[in-house]
């Protein structure tokens, strides 16, 4: 892809999944990353790997995406280790079991969920953007990519909180988008379908991926690396003329 070459690129939330596998899809194109995570050991470990495997540098952050200080470090600290900021990639959302696992109906879930849900998923996405947008907009071509989800469109029986999350998401991205796009910022989302991150993976349900698979307009189920081929395209001078989109990385799951 052309112009990813050099850049700097932050990865909140790029320990592991789709975050580590846009990391490793960045570095490939010549881009240096700082991957931010509340996990530390796990991004320090996935930055070893994915540096020695490319030759870019990759190095890790902690940070929490509720606390609003965090990310402010986490931003200031990404961009003195790069020596520019020119992107972005927003992949936070707390998929623990406690929280996401709980995520039932309107009726029912309690409302500290739903509160967590959002504070890491949504609120942790403004705190990033109040502090990385005005350092991206000193950058020639700055891009900001957002992981939105299939889900904020279904309108599923269950997961509301998670759904609702997503879908804050879509309309920050607009926002962004139409507020600084004449400035030269870019700002999308890819909306994913169920993929097969590590915790994924990790579901041990009976014959839940060939039910899955028999909804997928498609041979197989995704692949973070799926959703990380989209997230450079957009970061890349091949994606300048994109901007406001959310975009579906979903083996023609749903249409729309």
């Amino acid at each position: 892809m052309r112009g990813l070459n050099g850049k700097g690129v932050l990865v909140a939330g790029g320990a592991t999944g789709i975050g580590a596998a846009t990391v490793s899809r960045l570095a490939e194109e010549g881009a240096n990353v700082v991957i931010g995570d509340r996990r530390l050991d796990v991004a320090e470990a996935s930055a070893e790997r994915i540096s020695g495997a490319t030759g870019a540098k990759v190095s890790a952050v902690g940070f929490d995406a509720t606390d609003e200080s965090s990310v402010a470090t986490l931003v200031a600290e990404a961009s003195a280790r790069l020596g520019r900021l020119d992107a972005l990639h927003y992949n936070v959302a707390n998929l623990s079991e406690a929280v996401f696992e709980q995520d039932t109906d309107v009726v029912d879930i309690d409302l500290v969920v739903w509160e967590q849900t959002l504070a890491a998923n949504l609120t942790g996405f403004v705190h990033t953007l109040r502090h990385a947008v005005p350092v991206l907009l000193a950058a020639d071509s700055p891009a900001i990519v957002a992981t939105s989800s299939d889900a904020s469109f279904a309108g599923d029986a269950a997961k509301p909180a998670y759904a609702v999350s997503k879908a804050g998401i879509n309309a920050l991205v607009r926002h962004t988008a139409s507020k600084w796009g004449k400035q030269g910022l870019r700002c999308n989302a890819v909306a994913p379908s169920l993929t097969l991150t590590e915790v994924a993976l990790a579901e041990n349900r009976p014959g839940w991926k060939e039910a899955v698979l028999e909804r997928v307009r498609s041979t197989r189920l995704g692949d973070p690396a799926d959703t990380a081929a989209m997230v450079a395209y957009l970061m890349s001078d091949d994606g300048i003329w994109i901007n406001g989109q959310v975009i579906g990385v979903n083996g023609g799951m749903y249409f729309r």
